[in-house]
């Protein structure tokens, strides 16, 4: 700390008319010994002749002791009219102090807003053709139909094992209704799928983004080989399967309108019926899955194909018995022709 009497008056010389009209260079080279006087009390000692001089040579105003107590005892009078959010405001980077700088009034909204119209306008359907959405919306339609009809028909089956009775159908009748329901929908979701990889057989007849070949004619192999296989497995698996088809199908295709094997609408118009049919998928899903123990299961195509062969097994058997029977009974007859002859 700085007690001296000559580096009092070093502060004060800073301070007064006569050091601030000084060139500014000087200025910063008194203020950094100052500083330095302040951490280091060598550098305080060095300064005290130095003060001296600037002292003798008038540039320090001697201090009226008497002014400064009666401007101690004034009161600041609060004036808020002259404050706003910008009277105490400098710049931190450049400018000057006391320039007033223009601040723009930010809306506060605008960025969520631009946001908004981003997402508005990346999954915008303006640029579908009318005829390929109004169809494409309709074919939606079954499937959100045996969705619906699949969630209503395990609430009756769950309605109708906590109170004995069904609201619009008893618990049997609520059965059979699912498992009509089961290979309408996982067939319609086979359909349609392949009808997804057969828009790219036709993309490629018409040459859009030119003539490809088993590039793009293997994306239509590939849905039909991945869909009906489906329609052979369990409903559970069956609809989980097709659901992964669907996003895989849609991957394919938003890959086809980057490359320009598709128009530009297709991958945000196959988007949205994905996100239609996907959530359709899951919402029979959960159906399904709130009724699994209270169900029974109807054969499947998978289930009478392993009837078939067991019964082509145990037909084999029976025709072997009556073979061997057969050829007994001929024996037995033969041996008793000998036997007569003898």
């Amino acid at each position: 700390m700085l007690r001296s009497g000559a580096s009092r008056s070093a502060l004060r010389a800073v301070n007064t008319p006569a050091f601030k009209v000084a060139q500014t260079p000087f200025r910063q080279q008194f203020a950094s010994q100052l500083c330095t006087a302040a951490r280091r009390p060598q550098a305080l000692a060095a300064m005290k002749p130095l003060a001296l001089v600037r002292m003798a040579s008038g540039m320090v105003d001697k201090v009226d002791l008497k002014k400064e107590a009666e401007k101690a005892k004034e009161t600041l009078k609060a004036t808020p009219e002259l404050v706003s959010t910008e009277s105490s405001t400098r710049p931190t980077f450049g400018g000057e102090v006391g320039v007033k700088e223009t601040h723009d009034d930010h809306d506060m909204m605008a960025g969520v807003r631009s946001d908004m119209k981003t997402i508005k306008d990346t999954f915008s359907l303006e640029g579908v053709p009318r005829e390929a959405y109004w169809i494409g919306m309709a074919g939606v339609l079954p499937y959100m139909a045996t969705s619906l009809s699949t969630v209503y028909a395990a609430w009756e089956i769950n309605h109708a094992a906590a109170t004995g009775s069904g609201f619009l159908m008893n618990e049997k009748s609520a059965e059979l209704f699912l498992h009509i329901l089961e290979p309408l929908q996982i067939g319609y979701g086979a359909t349609i799928i392949s009808f997804l990889g057969a828009i790219h057989w036709g993309l490629e007849f018409g040459g859009y983004g030119g003539h490809l070949g088993y590039k793009r004619y293997q994306i239509g192999v590939l849905a039909t080989a991945l869909a009906w296989p489906t329609i052979l497995l369990p409903a559970e698996y069956a609809l989980i399967g097709q659901f992964l088809i669907f996003n895989f199908l849609y991957y394919t295709d938003s890959r086809a309108t980057k490359r320009g094997w598709a128009p530009a609408w297709y991958a945000v118009y196959r988007f949205v019926l994905t996100f239609i049919v996907g959530s359709a998928i899951v919402a029979s899903l959960i159906g399904r899955g709130q009724i699994a123990d209270r169900i029974g299961k109807l054969p499947g195509p998978a289930d009478k194909i392993r009837e078939f062969r067991e019964s082509q097994v145990q037909m084999i058997e029976e025709e072997e018995e009556a073979r061997r029977q057969f050829l007994g009974s001929k024996d037995e007859d033969e041996e008793e022709e000998e036997e007569d002859d003898e």
